[in-house]
Formats: C-alpha cells, sequence, structure tokens
C-alpha cells in the first residue's frame, strides 16, 4: 500500500481523546494512584476504555487511517451490550462514514478504514474503538498520505452509571454522551460505571481534580437497587459530591441529570421503602436548594420526562433511540446553561 513518509507509525497518544487518565499506555477511567478507596466493581469497569477515541485530520489524497492496536478477546458470557467485539468506526459531521470489523484475536492486529473522498480538506474524522475488548492502540498511519491529530476541543466529565457507559446502545458512537459530545463540539470523557455510579465520594474528589470545561453528573438509578438507598440519605449525597466537585470547579458549568424512567421502580419500595419516584424527588430538591443557596452556574435537567418505554430496551437502560433522545436533551440543557469556550 502507497504511504506518504514510509511506513512509520505515529505515537497515538497525541490522537486519543477522552481520555481521564492513563496507568502505562492505557487510558483508563479511574485515577491508578488511588484505586484502593473506590468500590471494587467500580474499578473493574473503569479498564474499559469507554469513551475513548481516536480524531484525525488527514492531508490530500490520504485514501484510509490503519489502526494498531492490541485488544482482549471477550469471553462468551461477557457481561453487556451485545457490540460487536473488533468493530472500528468512522464519522464525520455526525454521521458514521464506514465501519471495519476484525475478527477477535489475543494477537496484535492491525485494522484500516477508508477515509471518503468527498471530504473537505481540514475535515475531522473520529474513530470510535471496539470498547467492549479493551483495545489499547499502538499507531496509526496515513495509507496515500499523512493523518495529524485533529485540534483538541474543550473537556466535558460525565459522571454516571450503566446508562451513561452506554449500555444497549448498539455502537460506542450511539451512547448519549458522543451524541451529545457531536452535538455540542466538545471532548465528552465517559466516567459512567455500570453496577456503580451511586455518588461515590471518592469520584467527586477526582473530578475535583482533573480538568474540565463542563461536567454532568446523571446518576441515581442505582440507589433504589441493588444497593438501596432512603431519600433524605440521597438528598445529602447529592449535596455532597456537588459540593465536592465544587471543591475544583468553583465556577465550571454543572448540569445534574436526575434518574431516567424506569417503569418496574417508580412506585416500587426499594429495601428500605423507598420508590424511585420519592429517590429523584430528593435528588431534585438537593440541587434546586444548591442553586437557591447561590450556584447559578449549576443546572438541573429532570429525567424522568426525557424517554418512554419504548425507548428502553430492557426496561431501564436505552435503546439507540433512547440514546439519541437523551443526548439530544442534554445537549439542549448544556446550550441553556451556557457552551463552554474553546
Amino acid at each position: 500500500m502507497e504511504r506518504a513518509g514510509g511506513d512509520e507509525w505515529q505515537d497515538p497518544e497525541p490522537f486519543l481523546r477522552g481520555v481521564a487518565w492513563w496507568d502505562g499506555r492505557r487510558p483508563v477511567r479511574a485515577d491508578p494512584s488511588v484505586v484502593g478507596v473506590l468500590p471494587w466493581e467500580l474499578v473493574e469497569r473503569a479498564s474499559l476504555p469507554v469513551g475513548v477515541r481516536l480524531e484525525l485530520t488527514a492531508s490530500p489524497g490520504t485514501r484510509a487511517v490503519e489502526v494498531r492496536y492490541r485488544a482482549r478477546v471477550p469471553g462468551p458470557d461477557g457481561a453487556g451490550p451485545p457490540v460487536p467485539a473488533h468493530c472500528f468506526g468512522l464519522w464525520r459531521d455526525g454521521r458514521c462514514a464506514g465501519e471495519a470489523y476484525r475478527a477477535p484475536t489475543a494477537e496484535e492486529a492491525t485494522v484500516a478504514l477508508t477515509l471518503p473522498p468527498s471530504a473537505p480538506p481540514g475535515a475531522v474524522f473520529t474513530v470510535y474503538l471496539p470498547e467492549v475488548s479493551a483495545p489499547v492502540v499502538l499507531g496509526l498511519r496515513g495509507v496515500g498520505g499523512a493523518v495529524a491529530p485533529a485540534p483538541r476541543r474543550p473537556r466535558w466529565l460525565v459522571y454516571g452509571d450503566s446508562i451513561t457507559e452506554g449500555w444497549w446502545a448498539t455502537r460506542p458512537a450511539h451512547a448519549w454522551p458522543a451524541v451529545a459530545g457531536r452535538a455540542l463540539g466538545l471532548d465528552p470523557v465517559n466516567l459512567g460505571y455500570a453496577g456503580t455510579g451511586r455518588g461515590e465520594l471518592p469520584v467527586a474528589r477526582q473530578l475535583a481534580g482533573l480538568d474540565a470545561s463542563l461536567i454532568t453528573l446523571a446518576f441515581g438509578t442505582n440507589c433504589w437497587g441493588p444497593v438501596p438507598t432512603a431519600p433524605p440519605a440521597l438528598y445529602e449525597l447529592t449535596r455532597a459530591f456537588v459540593a465536592t466537585v465544587r471543591d475544583g470547579h468553583p465556577d465550571t458549568p454543572l448540569l445534574v441529570v436526575s434518574p431516567l424512567r424506569r417503569p418496574d421502580a417508580e412506585d416500587a419500595p426499594n429495601g428500605l421503602g423507598a420508590t424511585l419516584a420519592e429517590l429523584r424527588a430528593a435528588m431534585e430538591e438537593a440541587v434546586r436548594d444548591l442553586r437557591a443557596a447561590g450556584d447559578t452556574r449549576l443546572a438541573l435537567l429532570p429525567g424522568r420526562p426525557l424517554l418512554r418505554p419504548e425507548h428502553l430496551w430492557d426496561g431501564l437502560h436505552p435503546n439507540d433511540t433512547g440514546h439519541a433522545r437523551l443526548g439530544a436533551a442534554v445537549a439542549d440543557a448544556v446550550r441553556v446553561l451556557g457552551l463552554p469556550q474553546p
């Protein structure tokens, strides 16, 4: 294959976006220096590079980009949505421009993604990685021309649970933080943790230490179950979580999304006798009280009206249409709150 500049592989780090922390050459979603204070299941989810992607531009004549990587082969009983294990997606201008699939292998592999010939000079391409197989990108190079890192965008920290992590979206690009990030022109850092995301204060402390132009908190569903919480406790937890984040981001726009509709939990008591509707009301009250106390850069997006039952894949997690609707609603709320400037 013809390649400008020979067969040299470029360092992937300048191309990678959505990265919170590094553990060697591997992007991770929890600070590796302090993981001992976090729940083990959160640390396990944090090892997956959810939301991590490549963003690049290409010189005229570049026909494709090759990505060299090493990935984990998923086991047959792996939990999570049915995403093709080694499916790489190429996006431009908010649309999928192509996909490339590699059969699962434990060895180092290379995949090539064809660039659309009609792309204008300076067009930004995004390569979404097969998150479920935890790939480590080792290098990339252009075919027929050169590729360069795309300009960086304002950084957006998005904390939550499996819904934020993107469960039951059929592709990483369809998860709601990715949808909203494209609409807003931001760099979403996905800090959603399936099975957890219950307002862990050590995570709030980590968020306080990360650079960010915008922060979104979207948790509370897992406070109904499997670890039951009472409304007064969630009220105080919400206030404490926001206050801890504010230690590092006193003026950063901060959007709180309360729990989405969950039909089986809305009026059903958890182990402490609280319904999801009551927990949601407590969380929303905490945000309104913080705003009334003077936090004018804090906003609330009530979650219950955003999706209908037909937008839920399993009665809890959104399907692709649900993720698209949620992403659009969050983008609208951020525009009202005020878009961060580059």
